[in-house]
């Protein structure tokens, strides 16, 4: 399809998507919402409308997938305030940084299923807090589970974005995350190609095996331009993800991967006042590659804006993201990865100008 917005410079862009219409795909479920990586977030999410939930994998000590974005846990469940497991607390070394915590490969499946979850970030989000504590952390087959029941009930099929977190470190301690996930997938029907399932990470080498094995969409995530994938960086290879930016780099990523995972700034940049105008020419170069390109992540508050799209002073309020996922939608994108995706919503039927009738919104 082919969107036409007026983006924030005030001139028109018009740019065409590889997709008939762009997804909207709930980070962590509705994580403005609700605390993230919780079935009620993902429920929540899914009662929006959204096309796909997007969930992070790690493994537990006995070698099952959860979904949490972190292998330290005290950020996001109450296991600090737990006496019994405070001989668990150590400093790990992940992708050359130290935490010190309580880490998800230290514990049992059994461990961990005695840990509520609470909100990330409550000063930003204190309405989320209200949820602490009313969920443990669910595996990857309860999701999925989950998901399943949902899209039956709904009558709409709703896809999965399962992110691989630090796969090269769950290699080097013996719970490679791809052997669970494909067990996992297989188990609920979901290891064909026509399954709702992405398969993402920041790193190549799980991704180029993946590849070897399933004919599942893999998309290959990028982050700021200066940064190393942690995999290549440990096998001596120099290349930052900008280097994968170039065409030499796409035209390598197009190898293995259907479609790529920017942060948004990349397709977005911002001047030195933090405002955004033009769009990058990467959404371009990639659909020349036959890539599709999702953008990560889109948030409502100020603080994660573009100083041009802010309302306000106050950092926590809302802003003016329905701006952002126009200018992003008039660049090309085929996805948008959001913590508020009623608001993604919202811009996307602007945008299209269309009822966007496949979705069932209900509250």
């Amino acid at each position: 399809m082919t969107v036409t917005r007026e983006a924030p410079t005030g001139r028109t862009a018009r740019t065409s998507s590889l997709v008939l219409t762009p997804a909207v795909v709930a980070h962590r479920g509705a994580s403005g919402h609700r605390p993230e990586h919780t079935l009620e977030a993902y429920r929540t999410a899914i009662r929006m409308g959204v096309d796909d939930i997007e969930l992070d994998l790690v493994s537990t000590r006995d070698g099952v997938l959860v979904a949490r974005h972190d292998l330290e846990l005290s950020t996001t469940t109450d296991v600090a305030d737990r006496p019994d497991l405070a001989h668990l607390r150590r400093t790990l070394t992940v992708d050359g940084v130290a935490q010190r915590g309580w880490f998800v490969q230290d514990l049992t499946l059994a461990e961990l299923k005695t840990l509520a979850t609470r909100e990330r970030m409550p000063g930003t989000r204190p309405g989320n807090t209200l949820y602490d504590g009313a969920e443990g952390v669910p595996t990857l087959t309860e999701v999925l589970a989950m998901v399943g029941a949902e899209s039956a009930r709904r009558g709409r099929a709703v896809g999965v974005l399962l992110e691989l977190k630090h796969a090269l470190h769950h290699d080097r301690i013996g719970l490679p995350l791809d052997v669970p996930l494909m067990r996992d997938l297989a188990r609920h029907g979901l290891d064909h190609p026509w399954a709702r399932v992405t398969l993402m990470s920041f790193e190549t080498t799980i991704l180029r095996r993946l590849a070897a094995r399933t004919r599942l969409p893999v998309v290959q995530l990028l982050e700021s331009a200066h940064r190393h994938p942690a995999d290549l960086l440990a096998a001596g290879d120099t290349r930052t993800y900008g280097d994968l930016l170039t065409p030499d780099g796409l035209a390598w990523v197009d190898e293995y991967a259907d479609g790529i995972g920017p942060h948004k700034s990349l397709v977005l940049p911002r001047d030195g006042a933090g405002a955004i105008g033009a769009p990058s020419a990467l959404v371009g170069d990639a659909h020349r590659r036959g890539l599709t390109v999702h953008v990560w992540t889109v948030r409502g508050e100020n603080r994660f804006l573009p100083t041009n799209l802010r309302r306000g002073d106050a950092p926590d309020a809302l802003g003016d993201m329905l701006a952002e996922v126009g200018a992003l939608l008039a660049a090309g994108v085929d996805g948008v990865i959001t913590d508020h995706p009623e608001a993604a919503l919202a811009a996307l039927r602007t945008v299209t100008g269309t009822a966007l009738h496949r979705r069932t919104l209900t509250s």
